[in-house]
């Protein structure tokens, strides 16, 4: 990672901090507490149901690698275990979104996948997350064009849905049709004289290309994608039920689906901090949700992170260290 792209994520996360302690700060802090006083041992279901979103995106990224995994050397908790790890990395660590990938990649090596093979499942799952988000984020708005919010109509966000389909369209189009990463191989060959990676570039266009060219398998992990992303819908529902102030799931929804773009658009600030919290706020506010429960809701998923995230990567670290201490065997 570049000296430039670091101190965009350093100062995204203290600006993003800075928001977030400004908004703790302006709300009322008893009202949150008597929000978690309400909800009691309850809201630590939410921590087993989190199981649902990793699983669905590991059946997903599966479908994406059997073809690349014909012994079944990924199993299904092996692959749950390295969303967790990814996820973890993606949101806890300052690495925009992209460290949880890579890590993805050397995971997939350790049981033997190839790296091509395992990079190109990884990209291709990027944009199926773009396009799952795409769909979530125009599920979410029509649900808040039809509660009739002030101010909203379905006019304010078609140009927004265009706009957001583009960049996927684009991204599917050049990868499925062009040679990205070999062309990105030549100019650093022609620029700084970086000759090793020509045949590697190579294979993972290819295997970029077989990948998009197994549409039913894309489809199919595109949506199992929009399910985990809609699984997030239950925790805002449940969260603010416990709370004493019951919605019902249009409402968790909407809260969830644009929250999650604006914490995707948000990349450079780790863990989009302040973004989260101030998104919750303001589609709260439109749907009759204090700032105070809005708050309360993003604490309950801040707490699920590091509850879930911190084990992970520990768990990770342990397994580096296992791999890094392994005798190694030497033929005679």
């Amino acid at each position: 990672m570049s000296v430039g792209l670091k101190s965009t994520i350093y100062v995204g996360g203290l600006l993003g901090l800075a928001l977030l302690v400004a908004l703790v700060v302006r709300a009322d802090f008893a009202g949150i507490l008597r929000a978690f006083s309400l909800a009691g041992w309850q809201v630590f279901w939410l921590l087993p149901y989190r199981v649902v979103f990793f699983l669905l995106y590991a059946i997903g990224w599966d479908l994406l690698l059997r073809p690349y995994d014909p012994q079944r050397r990924l199993t299904l908790v092996y692959l749950t275990w390295v969303a967790t790890v990814r996820e973890a990395i993606d949101r806890l660590l300052p690495v925009a979104s992209v460290g949880g990938g890579l890590a993805g990649v050397r995971l997939l090596g350790w049981r033997g996948v190839a790296t091509s093979a395992a990079a190109a499942s990884v990209i291709v799952e990027v944009l199926l997350t773009l396009v799952a988000l795409w769909a979530f984020m125009v599920i979410g708005f029509s649900l808040l064009t039809a509660a009739k919010v002030p101010a909203m109509a379905v006019g304010d966000f078609i140009p927004l849905a265009l706009g957001g389909l583009a960049l996927p369209a684009f991204l599917g189009l050049a990868l499925r049709y062009g040679t990205i990463f070999a062309r990105l191989e030549a100019a650093l060959r022609r620029w700084v004289g970086l000759r090793t990676l020509a045949k590697g570039a190579a294979s993972l266009d290819a295997d970029v290309r077989a990948s998009l060219r197994r549409v039913p398998r894309a489809i199919l992990s595109g949506a199992l994608q929009l399910g985990a992303m809609l699984s997030g819908s239950f925790e805002v529902w449940f969260s603010l039920r416990l709370f004493g102030h019951p919605v019902d799931l249009r409402v968790a929804t909407i809260m969830e689906s644009l929250t999650q773009v604006a914490r995707h658009v948000a990349f450079l600030i780790p863990g989009a901090l302040g973004i989260q919290e101030l998104s919750l706020i303001v589609l709260g506010n439109a749907l009759g949700v204090s700032a105070e429960l809005a708050l309360a809701v993003s604490l309950v998923k801040r707490a699920r992170e590091l509850l879930w995230g911190i084990p992970a990567l520990i768990s990770w670290q342990w397994e580096e260290g296992r791999r890094l201490h392994r005798p190694q065997c030497h033929p005679p």
